[in-house]
């Protein structure tokens, strides 16, 4: 096995080499870390790297797998780099800002633990933009973490770094946080899955904003359904964590009486025909495998998307100040037009946030979801958006002037975040960037989203040959 075919395994197939001797973790740990190495300077997908220790871990879990002693964990001897702004006990955690270079984590994110207790090997820290509020990727502390597949294209963002290291090749498994879509919007430019879990199934440190989400970051749906199970689960310092462990069942590519609801631009956005076309060859595939899939007209979703947005920004506000009344001489250049954002929205816009969800979901998404086992839309609407674009940028997508922020069709599902959302390629487009759908579930049916999934990865898969990869 060459070393592009070690840099794509998923952990499945690594694990199952593994388990047959003919590959062990100290191998597949030299593949990834020489793979960043290659495209440190053009991607930059990582912030902190340990790899000295990881060296040390990965030497352990050969011993194991060579004793066969049965101590085994699910992801032993993983390779898994974690989003920089997730914390981990003793090391440093920055927010990607000049602010923080010095602060140390108390303790390891509860979902983090979670997987390194399963075994998963974390070597190396993914970029993300100041305080995590981008979509894209670059900051003056770690700066611009470049796509794969084009490096005049954003990563997307927050969690840029991860989705880029995975479709570069340079990890095995990685892990995100959403707030507007930023492990989807990303993992949607890379051409790589990103789960965004019902709110309370994956754990966080006592996180009372319901918009905000931690999950696995991908190559294939089932190395994130596996992640998933693992990060699952109730937690004594979340008090909104789902008493129960759910666990996610895999799919066997059948659809059979499953009915898919799907819109292409939610009766908001402006998408391009590329984008278009693979949402409807994606759906050609799930029709292929069974379900009856049916178009509904959406024209209640314009007030919700923007309020979304206003509902965070507006959370953000006295952050954003507060940076920059004491640090405006090292903050990114970007961050007061942050500010000048999130100012754009009242105290009336965060009230009205939830009255428009409420009617939202009982006039329009409830009455769906009771007659559709799933929505389905594409991630982003126009893929081509500059490497390290500024939130009000402006550039024109089918005529019309939009900014990145009008791009991601996403903070929906943060709004109704009970609902769990699996982001998938969908394909390319001519210019050979990839695209994206997001499938979402009635709330808390992960199975649902998982079975779709695979069924979509089984009849298109990516990422799986040469040809179906970045041309680093």
């Amino acid at each position: 096995m060459d070393g592009d075919d070690l840099c794509y395994l998923s952990a499945a197939q690594a694990m199952a080499l593994f388990h047959e001797g003919k590959l062990s973790p100290v191998e597949l740990l030299e593949a990834v870390i020489a793979r960043y190495e290659a495209v440190a300077e053009t991607v930059n997908p990582f912030a902190d790297r340990y790899f000295d220790e990881a060296r040390r871990r990965a030497r352990e879990s050969e011993d194991k797998f060579v004793r066969k002693d049965g101590r085994l964990r699910r992801l032993e001897g993983i390779p898994m780099a974690v989003k920089e702004g997730s914390p981990i006990q003793g090391k440093r955690i920055t927010a990607a800002s000049l602010i923080d270079t010095d602060r140390i984590a108390p303790r390891t994110d509860p979902a983090i633990e979670r997987l390194m207790r399963a075994g998963a090997n974390v070597f190396a820290r993914t970029t993300m933009p100041e305080f995590a509020w981008l979509y894209c990727t670059h900051s003056r502390l770690w700066g611009v973490t470049r796509n794969p597949w084009r490096l005049d294209v954003s990563a997307g963002g927050s969690s840029g770094g991860s989705a880029a290291a995975l479709a570069a090749g340079a990890t095995t498994i990685a892990t995100g946080g959403d707030s507007t879509g930023s492990i989807r919007q990303p993992a949607s430019q890379c051409g790589i899955v990103g789960y965004q879990a019902p709110y309370g199934a994956i754990p966080m440190f006592a996180s009372t904003n319901t918009y905000v989400h931690h999950g696995p970051m991908t190559r294939t749906v089932e190395d994130a359904r596996v992640m998933a199970n693992i990060m699952s689960g109730p937690h004594p310092l979340d008090p909104n964590s789902l008493p129960k462990r759910p666990t996610i069942r895999g799919g066997d590519g059948d659809l059979k009486g499953m009915r898919i609801a799907y819109s292409i631009d939610l009766g908001h956005h402006a998408v391009i025909e590329d984008v278009r076309m693979q949402t409807l060859e994606a759906l050609a595939a799930f029709t292929d495998a069974g379900a009856e899939v049916v178009e509904i007209p959406v024209d209640w979703a314009s007030e919700a998307i923007r309020l979304g947005h206003g509902n965070q920004e507006f959370l953000f506000c006295g952050m954003l100040e507060k940076a920059l009344a004491e640090h405006g001489d090292v903050v990114s250049d970007y961050v007061p037009e942050l500010l000048e954002t999130a100012r754009g929205f009242t105290a009336d816009d965060y009230r009205r946030s939830f009255e428009v969800a409420d009617a939202v979901w009982d006039e329009h998404l409830g009455p769906m979801f009771g007659q559709y086992h799933a929505f389905v839309m594409p991630t982003v609407s126009c893929p081509d958006i500059p490497t390290a674009n500024w939130q009000r940028t402006r550039f024109r997508v089918n005529g019309v002037e939009v900014t990145d922020t009008d791009t991601a069709m996403t903070v929906l599902w943060n709004m109704f975040g009970r609902c769990p959302v699996l982001a998938v390629p969908s394909g390319r487009t001519r210019g050979g960037l990839p695209t994206g759908i997001q499938l979402v579930g009635r709330p808390h049916d992960e199975a649902t989203v998982f079975r779709l999934g695979a069924a979509l990865e089984a009849r298109r898969p990516w990422l799986d040959t040469p040809e179906r990869r970045p041309a680093l």
